[in-house]
């Protein structure tokens, strides 16, 4: 169970990382991280930190399209985290 708990403070860690690091690119008219890599990085358990960035840095929230697709990659990831709970009972 150790191990799950740091796999998804990491992961959360690299998501927020990653939506700080976007924005910042897109205010300084950088190439961007793209949208899929956005959202992969959130499908690997890092939902929290992709929320929490999105909210921090006011990153991708006007964007209807991605919130949809946030959704349902937390949908899915809750799901994932659940299992691998019940698993490791």
């Amino acid at each position: 169970m150790p191990w799950l708990l740091a796999y998804l403070v990491v992961a959360n860690i690299v998501s927020f990382a990653l939506f700080g690091i976007d924005k910042q690119r897109a205010r300084a008219g950088q190439r961007r991280i793209s949208e899929r890599a956005l959202l992969l990085s959130a499908a690997v358990s890092g939902t929290v930190g992709a929320w929490v960035a999105m909210s921090a840095f006011r990153h991708k929230t006007a964007k209807r399209s991605f919130q949809v697709k946030m959704a349902a990659v937390t949908a899915v990831d809750i799901a994932v985290v659940v299992a691998a709970l019940l698993v490791t009972r």
